[in-house]
């Protein structure tokens, strides 16, 4: 027997079903009855129970790509807040191996980083790292602070969501399993990404999401809804909580837009050639005229004394 239904609000120590029924993630088992373990929404699928929290804190795992600021420098070590209760360390030498250079020259206080969690002790300290695909600092953009739990609804299957977002309002997005979303564009498409995202973890249980939020952004972007597609799928966030964020190297379009401002610059810099050449052409006609003139006036100089 079955005490709840699909996506009710429950708390801890809540009794959910009898034993006919498995316990999953966020439930445990006591006298034959199966408990809630948490404050959260019940997920009921093929007679398997989970509870998905409302709000949690990230707890670092190995491998886990997170977004972070650092927080502090030392001799020989970054201190990094990683939106946990568990603290986060650079280590020097996963920077630089064994070269020895200023710590806050390469990366100081209140710098954003792109990390990858490489060990994780016994207390959860969370030793990180820069080595992978788009690791580095961020430039400019936006912090977007979510629950960790709700990452994987924001990413979407295979990141039908995220990418949509990108497409649509042409917004860098990197996504952290910590929770932190970095948003860079134009201002207020940044603010509107902002939006989307808060609007994704407020209703992250609710089915058909995907289809809400692109309308959001046609009638936000465009001022009308996208034209209807047929046999759309109405997606649910237990769909979801297996997913996570892809890495998205960042930092070569970072480095590419540079690159980009820089030639412009140059460009900008740089003077004409034509209108150069028709410059150098004005003051040698100039020049011919002057020379010109005064060899007339030479000439009749010596005619006359002659």
């Amino acid at each position: 027997m079955i005490y709840v239904e699909n996506k009710d609000l429950v708390i801890p120590g809540q009794i959910l079903a009898d034993e006919e029924y498995y316990s999953g993630r966020g439930t445990f088992k006591e006298n034959g009855k199966i408990c809630s373990s948490l404050m959260g929404l019940v997920s009921l699928r093929n007679k398997k129970l989970r509870v998905i929290p409302l709000k949690s804190k990230y707890v670092p795992k190995k491998g886990d790509v997170v977004i972070g600021k650092i927080n502090d420098v030392r001799f020989s070590m970054w201190d990094v807040d990683i939106n946990s209760p568990y603290s986060g360390i650079l280590p020097a030498f996963e920077v630089f191996g064994r070269e020895k250079k200023e710590l806050n020259k390469v990366y100081d206080v209140g710098d954003v980083l792109f990390l990858r969690v490489v060990d994780v002790d016994e207390i959860k300290k969370a030793k990180l790292g820069l080595k992978g695909r788009g690791m580095g600092k961020f430039k400019g953009g936006i912090i977007v602070d979510i629950a960790p739990t709700k990452v994987p609804r924001l990413i979407g299957k295979k990141g039908s969501m995220i990418n949509m977002i990108k497409d649509k309002t042409n917004c860098k997005i990197v996504v952290g399993q910590n929770g932190l979303v970095w948003v860079k564009g134009d201002e207020d498409m940044e603010q509107l990404t902002k939006n989307i995202i808060h609007l994704i973890e407020a209703e992250a249980h609710t089915s058909g999401l995907t289809n809400k939020i692109k309308n959001k952004l046609y009638l936000a972007i465009d001022g009308e809804l996208p034209p209807e597609e047929v046999d759309e799928v109405e997606e649910t966030e237990e769909e979801f909580v297996l997913e996570k964020p892809k890495l998205q190297n960042f930092k070569e379009e970072l480095e590419q837009e540079e690159r980009e401002a820089e030639e412009k610059k140059e460009k900008e810099d740089k003077p004409n050639i034509a209108e150069v050449i028709e410059e150098l052409k004005r003051k040698n006609k100039n020049k011919d005229n002057s020379l010109s003139y005064g060899d007339n006036s030479n000439n009749s100089f010596i005619l006359n004394n002659k």
